[in-house]
């Protein structure tokens, strides 16, 4: 009885491939082009948007993976959790600071899935909304919209056993975004 409660307490391991590709969605979503060139806010809300739109998008390419897209999901929000604790975020208002970024990640999923297999016009409305709140410069929102094609292709091309091995190329962003 107590193993099974132990079992049930403790979550599984991630796929050490897994953490791989979180960790390179967090060095790309971080990359300082992003938010001294494109202008995406330098701010909790930008970093998370540009995060989760990473994230997103290899969730996407791993769809016919279910046990890996969930991991990665489950990893970028006990990381969430655990930045939130850093901050200072009691335990008690975790929950309630834990659920809008839940509600903010399904939303983005949803509208970057309509984004992604509509038009340019449909991606800029979704990036300019998700990551620049609205208030997106024309030039910089065309070039994220360029770069988030770019990464999409990127990642399509790669192998589904590079990714679940933890290997993943994204596009540079210094150049021609």
């Amino acid at each position: 009885m107590l193993n099974r409660l132990k079992n049930f307490l403790l979550r599984p391991i991630a796929n050490p491939g897994v953490e791989s590709l979180y960790r390179a969605c967090v060095a790309q979503a971080r990359q300082p082009y992003f938010y001294a060139a494109l202008g995406v806010p330098d701010t909790v809300e930008g970093r998370f948007d540009l995060l989760v739109l990473h994230v997103y998008v290899t969730i996407q390419r791993l769809r016919d993976h279910a046990d890996e897209t969930q991991q990665l999901f489950d990893i970028l929000f006990a990381d969430m959790d655990k930045s939130l604790r850093e901050m200072g975020v009691s335990d008690i208002s975790i929950s309630k600071k834990m659920k809008p970024m839940l509600a903010a990640f399904y939303g983005r999923a949803k509208a970057y899935e309509e984004a992604l297999a509509g038009d340019d016009a449909l991606l800029s409305e979704a990036v300019n909304r998700n990551i620049f709140a609205g208030k997106g410069d024309a030039q910089n929102i065309a070039a994220l919209v360029g770069y988030v094609r770019r990464v999409y292709t990127a990642i399509v091309a790669q192998s589904d056993d590079e990714l679940l091995g933890g290997k993943i190329r994204f596009p540079l962003v210094d150049q021609n975004v």
